[in-house]
């Protein structure tokens, strides 16, 4: 049986598309993270894809809940003996009150964060997000420099956030590409597949089958990172891969 592939974003939700040599039309929704894979006849177009799976988004919604909540991490409390992930690494959280400034260092298996005594909480969540932000700066600007010649587009600008609905985005006129501060805890491998998705948007606005295209060329093995990506344990929010949006 021949097949075919695509790649839509529906309601905010990515779609993989299989088209088959089959009569009926098949949604299913995949563990560990939820992921959508339409099987669909040949003779159905996008916008027939596209309407189908609106009309079963609430049932795509609640299977994608179950299986995504057995998956995510409770809040972070900054106490000794949590764990916290550094690139796809648990890591043992260790705080060591002492006189002067507030740092973080990676000894082993265990993140040492270093504080005044009687820091709280959020001031000590601040401290994290500071060190991890710095772990992004440092890593995004040789994966652009790398990805750039290939891509055949510069990146002018570019910027951390911390964002609640995709890993990152795109803005096409500016160029200006956001990441998300959540990805200083998954694996290098997600990092660089978000640079490339984010820098193939330059190229093509939405996530059809050129963009799909795109992608194959760029980066081989971009679905296996992308699974890999939301296969991994979530802050105690509402992560989802990038969707569309100026991206």
């Amino acid at each position: 049986m021949s097949t075919a592939s695509a790649y839509l974003t529906v309601g905010g939700i990515d779609v993989d598309v299989v088209y088959k040599d089959i009569k009926h039309l098949h949604i299913g929704v995949y563990p560990p993270m939820g992921r959508v894979r339409v099987a669909a006849p040949r003779r159905l177009d996008e916008d027939q894809i596209r309407l189908a799976v609106i009309q079963r988004l609430p049932w795509i919604k609640r299977k994608r809940g179950e299986l995504r909540s057995a998956q995510r991490q409770s809040e972070r409390a900054m106490v000794s003996g949590e764990s916290h992930y550094v690139w796809g690494v648990r890591r043992r959280l260790r705080v060591i009150e002492r006189p002067g400034r507030g740092h973080i260092e990676l000894d082993g298996d265990r993140l040492l964060l270093y504080v005044p005594p009687e820091t709280n909480t959020e001031a000590r969540r601040k401290l994290l997000e500071a060190w991890q932000r710095r772990q992004l700066r440092e890593a995004i600007p040789p994966l652009i420099r790398h990805w750039e010649p290939v891509v055949g587009r510069e990146v002018p600008r570019w910027s951390i956030r911390h964002m609640k609905t995709k890993w990152g985005s795109c803005n096409r006129e500016t160029g200006h590409i956001w990441f998300n501060l959540e990805l200083a805890k998954k694996h290098p491998r997600a990092l660089e597949y978000i640079v490339v998705h984010e820098m193939a948007h330059l190229l093509e606005r939405n996530h059809g089958e050129r963009f799909t295209t795109l992608m194959d060329g760029f980066l081989q093995d971009w679905r296996s990172r992308r699974d890999e990506l939301n296969a991994a344990p979530l802050a105690d929010e509402a992560w989802t891969h990038p969707a569309q949006e100026g991206s």
